[in-house]
């Protein structure tokens, strides 16, 4: 397969745009730079599976195509206790229903020192890792959790069931970076499967099962399966139980409960986006959103010093003999924005053409890329 070449695009017009666009399709001026700056913040920490790579699919299309997400927010608050909460999205912004969660789970934090709110008929939310960082800014431990389409199957099973279900932490440290380990309980996230089609590039086998147990390395091919039933992802761990399969089975189920059960919520198959007449319909996603005050344990310094002095003395640990060094989780991250603030976003041809198009369609004729000006000489 040919490997498709990247475009840079500088930060601020890339952030500039999409702000613009959610604008454009009716999105609240402040909603509309959260969204934007929760899909700007994946292509700067190198996440480019959640940036504006899936902007016109999962946000766009769904708005101004299927008319199954709301541009405007309507959060209600179903239930509000001392510590916890319930809210119902109403299949708004998955952004802004996140990100104001988690704020009420840190505002119950502060008072109680710990403060958990859990989301329905939400929408897709972006990078996990955003909300648990917003937590660690505030000296506060951040998790949360999101159930998605049905892509994974059971151990021992070829039906694609539960979604990929990141479970994240985000925990602050002394360094510039906190620790956040921002990724899905499959060994492979949807996401990254769009990527390598994107780009052109097969996958490793065993990443994926076909419903006569074998396996499949064609990204395109995947995609197609993963909406027809005829594949699934696997779960973190691998096919079976001999390499561990059922201890990512096992997360993924964890937090499929924690995003239907305590929400009165969908689950499973009810989350596809589809109805029985293949009919494009809301998703109906559930989150949740746990904050912990650290001051209610130790001195947030204390706490920050500690936990870099543990990061540090991992990376410090010998290496294997042809490792360059050892990384801990959010480094990466930290480093892809280091370099991408000077150069800027790389994006595929694929995602150019998919900006150009949602940029005519909404007459936002004051944006010009510079992968343009390239393609003319």
């Amino acid at each position: 397969m040919k490997t498709a070449r990247k475009n840079l695009v500088p930060v601020d017009l890339l952030e500039n745009f999409t702000t613009d666009l959610f604008r454009a399709v009716g999105v609240p001026d402040d909603d509309a730079r959260l969204c934007a700056d929760v899909l700007i913040t994946a292509d700067k920490r190198g996440i480019d599976t959640h940036g504006v790579a899936r902007l016109k699919t999962i946000y766009y299309d769904r708005i101004v195509h299927h008319r199954i997400q709301e541009p405007v927010t309507r959060l209600e608050i179903v239930r509000d206790r001392a510590a916890t909460a319930l809210v119902d999205g109403h299949h708004g912004m998955g952004m802004v229903i996140a990100a104001r969660c988690m704020r009420m789970a840190m505002d119950k934090a502060r008072r109680h020192g710990i403060g958990i709110v859990a989301a329905r008929n939400s929408t897709h939310y972006g990078i996990a890792g955003y909300y648990v960082l917003m937590a660690c800014r505030e000296n506060m431990i951040g998790i949360t959790g999101t159930n998605a389409r049905p892509s994974v199957a059971p151990t021992f099973g070829v039906e694609n069931m539960l979604g990929t279900n990141p479970l994240v932490f985000g925990i602050p440290t002394d360094e510039d970076f906190a620790f956040t380990n921002d990724y899905a309980t499959s060994i492979i996230q949807r996401g990254k499967i769009e990527q390598a089609a994107r780009e052109g590039r097969r996958l490793p086998p065993g990443l994926v099962i076909t419903r006569d147990g074998g396996t499949a390395t064609d990204p395109e091919k995947i995609l197609a399966g993963l909406i027809s039933g005829a594949m699934a992802l696997v779960p973190l761990g691998g096919i079976g139980e001999d390499t561990g399969g059922y201890k990512g089975y096992g997360f993924a189920t964890t937090v499929e409960l924690l995003c239907c059960a305590l929400q009165d919520g969908a689950a499973l198959k009810d989350l596809s986006g589809f109805d029985r007449n293949g009919r494009h319909v809301p998703h109906r996603l559930g989150h949740f959103f746990i904050a912990v005050d650290i001051s209610f344990f130790t001195e947030p310094a204390r706490f920050r010093r500690t936990a870099g002095d543990v990061l540090r003395r991992l990376r410090a640990s010998q290496r294997a003999p042809e490792a360059e060094r050892i990384f801990t989780a959010g480094e990466k991250e930290h480093l892809a924005w280091l370099e991408r603030r000077r150069t800027g976003i790389p994006l595929s041809d694929q995602t150019c053409r998919e900006l150009v198009a949602m940029r005519d369609e909404q007459g936002l004729s004051n944006y010009r890329f510079p992968f343009e000006d390239e393609t003319r000489q």
